[in-house]
């Protein structure tokens, strides 16, 4: 649910995920549950969330306990909202992986390198993909305890 609309599909957790367009100048508000962390991803055109600009390609974490979200598009601009109840305890997310450590993301991705932890995936028909390179920065769990 999205400032009022719910989506059809079926979720098996409270959950938030909307494909958003904006027109060049648009200015609003919108509303979120406060409950839920929040990210932006920005697709295509340039968007300011929370005076923070966005270029295509850019995810800015929110965070929880924001009741609204201001946006402006100097620009055309889509981008997806993405959030949901916060995981119980703090997390460390790279890539496609999510551990409580950064050495637990160090060995999965060497694990999915390898092919020592991780199956095939079944019905992609094109090469096996490779992780890419960590970053030089530390990874840190991040998140809210509850």
């Amino acid at each position: 649910t999205l400032d009022g609309t719910t989506s059809p599909g079926t979720t098996h957790t409270p959950l938030v995920g909307a494909d958003l367009t904006l027109t060049a100048g648009t200015t609003l508000d919108l509303p979120l549950n406060p409950d839920f962390e929040h990210a932006v991803l920005t697709m295509s055109g340039a968007l300011t969330v929370d005076s923070v600009p966005l270029t295509p390609g850019a995810m800015l974490y929110l965070g929880t306990d924001r009741p609204h979200l201001p946006l402006h598009a100097p620009t055309d601009a889509t981008f997806l909202l993405l959030g949901g109840e916060p995981f119980p305890e703090k997390l460390v997310m790279w890539w496609n992986f999510i551990a409580r450590t950064g050495d637990e993301i160090r060995q999965a991705r060497t694990d999915w390198e390898t092919a020592t932890r991780f199956g095939e995936v079944h019905g992609y028909a094109g090469p096996r993909l490779h992780a890419p390179a960590l970053p030089d920065l530390p990874l840190k769990a991040r998140g809210r305890e509850r």
